[in-house]
């Protein structure tokens, strides 16, 4: 019997979902706020609106008698789109709003890995007024300062980074504390961020290749942070610097934390989870959690997955953790952007693709645009992801760069996303900060 599936969300990382549920042969059924063309050329019926109306994404998945949802984008989990299609009878293959707090609640997370002593904590501490935190930061030799809510990965700033002087620290942090009541304070972690994406049911978590992204707007790491200009994966499922007994120290904090999720609280955690890290001299250290794949990160791994998507979406909602398999290839995304961005985007101008330019190695996935009489015109965020396949990470880096001749307009995207070069640095700076 083939499955009727709700997909919610709209951006790139939904267009990747999309490609997956139907090469398991779903029937796709999709909620989104802007006119994806890659998400509706996959659908067999579209609701445009907001992905956060739960009534009537509930309503549309009652007239379509889908199967099961699942959800792309943070947002529906935290207003509890997938406990309302719960309590209508649709099955979710993403976290409830409870279970999603691991995202939506920084403060959550670390308090609930600080009790249990969980392994992979990184030093953290809370303010609720703007005189204790500007005593701190004075005294403190780095500090990152994160929203407790959420920020779509544009809210955190560092010290002597995002933030140049700790007066700059002390106001954007005071800022927060007048906004939010409180703000969370974080040593800052010295060594390379890495992904680990898992399928999560039953208290376990089946791994996925690990995947780097780059958050900087401008070539060679400058600029403001975003939501990310693109990512990688190896071949061999780590990274070049990753070693496998770093990814499983990694995997174990999260099977860790999702066991006292459940142990503490009764919320039983089942669909993707991201876990950001940090490796550290000390090995791997927990940045964020988020509740639901990664974007540009989703791309690469779910272009790589082997297994039927809508049977491990099935064995999750079942409870139990499945087991996935994934070519052994490399993957580079590089993601457009319109001219501008991230701070004068150039919304509303057309951009053109042309896919015959592609060869089967190569991929486009559609983010945030809209469609209108044929034509995509651009958001104000990110516009599609390039993702090309090989053999290496440079073999998939060339091929990346040469499909992004298949995209014109007024766009802007990072050549350098991936490079030798860009990984050479990164390699030796984790062998000079482990030889210490």
């Amino acid at each position: 019997m083939v499955a009727r599936i709700l997909l919610i969300g709209s951006g790139a990382r939904e267009h990747a979902m999309a490609v997956a549920l139907k090469k398991s042969g779903a029937l796709v059924y999709a909620v989104m706020k802007n006119v994806n063309p890659g998400i509706r050329a996959l659908s067999e019926r579209v609701l445009l609106h907001d992905e956060l109306d739960a009534p009537a994404i509930t309503d549309f998945a009652k007239q379509n008698a889908v199967d099961f949802a699942v959800a792309g984008p943070e947002a529906p989990l935290a207003v509890g789109v997938t406990n309302a299609l719960e309590k209508t009878g649709v099955q979710c293959a993403s976290p409830s709003r409870e279970a999603a707090q691991l995202e939506t609640n920084k403060l959550f997370t670390r308090d609930l890995m600080r009790r249990a002593q969980l392994p992979c904590q990184a030093p953290w501490q809370v303010f609720e007024n703007s005189n204790e935190v500007r005593e701190f930061i004075e005294n403190a030799s780095s500090a990152v300062i994160k929203p407790l809510g959420l920020t779509g990965g544009k809210g955190v700033k560092i010290l002597g980074e995002t933030l140049a002087t700790k007066q700059d620290a002390i106001a954007y942090a005071s800022e927060l504390i007048k906004k939010d009541g409180r703000v969370l304070v974080e040593e800052k972690l010295v060594g390379e961020e890495f992904t680990l994406q898992a399928f999560v049911a039953g208290g376990d978590c089946t791994s996925m290749p690990l995947v780097q992204d780059f958050k900087r707007a401008y070539e060679g790491d400058t600029g403001p942070m975003t939501g990310g200009m693109g990512s990688y994966s190896d071949s061999n499922h780590l990274l070049p610097f990753v070693p496998a007994r770093a990814r499983d120290a990694a995997l174990e904090a999260m099977r860790a934390t999702v066991r006292e999720l459940k142990k503490r609280f009764g919320f039983e955690y089942n669909g993707a989870l991201y876990g950001q890290f940090m490796l550290t001299r000390d090995g791997p250290r927990l940045i964020e959690y988020n509740a639901r794949f990664g974007d540009p990160e989703a791309m690469n791994v779910l272009s790589l997955l082997e297994s039927d998507y809508v049977e491990l979406c099935q064995q999750m909602i079942g409870g139990n953790a499945p087991q996935a398999q994934f070519t052994r290839k490399a993957t580079v995304v590089k993601y457009v952007v319109p001219a501008g961005y991230p701070d004068s985007p150039q919304a509303g101008k057309e951009i053109r693709v042309d896919e015959t330019k592609l060869n089967e190695n190569q991929r486009i996935y559609y983010a945030a645009v809209n469609e209108r009489d044929g034509r995509i015109y651009s958001t104000a965020s990110r516009a599609l992801g390039v993702l090309a396949f090989g053999n290496s990470i440079d073999e998939a880096e060339k091929s990346a760069l040469n499909a992004l001749s298949a995209v014109s307009g007024q766009i802007y995207y990072r050549r350098d996303i991936a490079s030798r070069e860009l990984i050479q640095k990164k390699i030796e700076k984790m062998r000079a900060l482990t030889s210490r």
